[in-house]
């Protein structure tokens, strides 16, 4: 089994030859991944009304899913953002050295600063600013606290074990 990585309109992903993308993913229309990043098993990335942008080190895991909507901006992920299983990601910005906890929602016109977290059943909605540093949580998310620089450590070792594991099935 191999990734689905098609072209819309005869636009097709750019991915850099060092990511990683699993087995199931689909990954299809105007979507650029950067330099070690990863797409994991049954992720769908849908660059088919805007475009996707993924930079280096990130990893966007099982089940979750990257798409856009046509009257407002595309999908932007920086570099070293760890994005967990099942998370939906609409039409947002999401900077670098960010957590995107499992099963959340980061609706339209969202902007999640640098080192922040979004914790796991969260529903960003549309509009809200996560600031950098800050913990949000909820459905509807609100902020809780700001991060210890501990947690802000742990971001940057959650991209490098992702990079690693990417390695390791590479």
């Amino acid at each position: 089994m191999k990734p689905i990585i098609l072209p819309f309109k005869n636009i097709y992903p750019r991915i850099h030859e060092t990511a990683f993308i699993a087995p199931g993913a689909l990954v299809a229309g105007d979507i650029e991944i950067g330099a070690e990043s990863s797409i994991w098993f049954n992720v769908s990335m849908r660059g088919d009304v805007g475009g996707i942008r993924i930079g280096a080190r990130s990893n966007i895991q099982d089940g979750s899913v990257v798409h856009m909507t046509s009257t407002t901006q595309g999908t932007y992920i920086g570099d070293e953002v760890t994005v967990g299983h099942m998370a939906l990601l609409h039409s947002c910005t999401i900077e670098d050295r960010v957590l995107i906890g499992m099963q959340s929602c980061v609706m339209d016109d969202v902007c999640v600063q640098s080192e922040a977290m979004v914790a796991a059943g969260s529903l960003v909605t549309p509009r809200t600013v996560v600031g950098s540093r800050q913990l949000w949580a909820g459905r509807p998310a609100r902020y809780v606290r700001d991060l210890t620089d501990e947690e802000v450590a742990h971001l940057r070792k959650s991209a490098d074990d992702y990079v690693r594991c990417s390695r390791a099935y590479l």
